[in-house]
């Protein structure tokens, strides 16, 4: 078992273990499914409330699915509208192997297209250009790096605003879900991640069609998004937001240790079973809040709250270790993590991007 930090701060209190702490009726909840992957979160998109996790705040590889940190970061700078025209340099730079949507040079493009560009076929193309928009990709990775730390996303580690494997890049089940959560509150990212298929530019006045490759979008009951990726070094790596009968879930899973689509039958099979679970269980802790009210910047679509009991857990700023039914049974939960808080694993060499 990986040792446990001497110190820990106030979030990584958030002792979360393989199985969810006891629940209020356990007749009513359903057993966790089995995974094989090494990290994994399930939470109440509205109110913030942690339903079960693995290993939520280990320090991996993210993939393509930090695109939600780079759309958390730049998406609200820029008028859907507005029209940009492609040049060379906007392009240059882009990884060897990068997953691309097609944008051509001398091409203009509305920034809608661009982030559909962005959620749908993850083109690191359509991110350096929206980055060249921003000021650079330089300023971009700064820009994005003040967000996670708005957000309260500690494990993350931004060097690429693609998500292009690059050393010392890493992120978290546990930030990942923040990420997600904080763009389902503005109603242009709802869009682009919901959106299955698409007309995109080709030049010349001609289009052709792109699609999603999201494989749970249009196959899994509710469904909202968010993002999927997937690199040579990270693996793949999955987050998710379904609704279903007034409750928004989210769940992020990665590195699963099999094929491809395993990261989405996990998190399928622990959307299900968050569903089916409900409120017979007790969260064993809370999503953090940003640090700022402006941190959201569009109202939330998620909808309403639940219980009081569950509202009472979405306390600003940090995460909340919930109490067993005896102090022996969270020792042993406790005892049982395997959490990465806070600590930085030996930096990996970089990957070929291939999504």
């Amino acid at each position: 078992m990986p040792e446990t930090p001497p110190t820990m701060s106030r979030r990584t209190a958030l002792a979360l273990a393989a199985a969810v702490l006891p629940a209020r009726n356990t007749a009513a909840s359903a057993a966790l499914p089995k995974t094989n992957s090494a990290a994994w979160i399930v939470a109440d998109a509205d109110t913030g409330g942690i339903l079960a996790a693995h290993n939520p705040h280990k320090q991996l590889p993210p993939a393509s699915t930090l695109k939600m940190l780079f759309a958390d970061t730049v998406l609200p700078k820029f008028d859907k509208t507005r029209r940009h025209k492609v040049v060379d340099a906007d392009l240059a730079g882009m990884g060897a192997g990068s997953s691309l949507v097609g944008i051509e040079r001398g091409t203009t493009y509305t920034v809608e297209e661009l982030w559909l560009g962005v959620f749908l076929r993850s083109g690191n193309d359509a991110v350096h250009v929206l980055c060249a928009m921003n000021g650079g990709v330089e300023k971009t990775v700064e820009e994005m790096r003040a967000r996670a730390k708005q957000l309260q996303a500690n494990d993350t580690h931004v060097v690429s605003p693609d998500g292009y494997d690059k050393t010392g890049q890493v992120s978290s089940a546990y930030d990942l879900t923040l990420f997600a959560r904080a763009g389902l509150k503005n109603a242009d990212f709802r869009q682009y991640c919901s959106t299955a298929v698409a007309d995109f530019p080709a030049g010349g006045g001609k289009t052709f069609q792109i699609q999603n490759t999201n494989r749970l979008l249009g196959d899994y009951r509710g469904l909202i998004g968010v993002k999927n990726g997937y690199t040579t070094n990270a693996g793949n790596t999955f987050t998710g937001a379904a609704k279903r009968d007034g409750r928004t879930l989210l769940v992020t899973v990665m590195h699963p240790t099999s094929g491809y689509d395993e990261v989405y039958t996990e998190a399928a099979a622990l959307l299900d079973w968050g569903f089916k679970a409900g409120d017979t269980v007790d969260p064993v802790g809370t999503l953090a809040e940003p640090l700022s009210a402006t941190a959201s910047p569009s109202p939330s679509a998620a909808g309403g709250s639940r219980s009081s009991a569950t509202r009472r857990l979405a306390s600003a700023g940090q995460g909340s270790l919930m109490r067993a039914g005896t102090a022996a049974t969270l020792s042993v939960l406790i005892a049982g993590c395997s959490l990465a808080l806070r600590r930085r694993p030996a930096p990996k060499q970089a990957g070929r991007r291939r999504r």
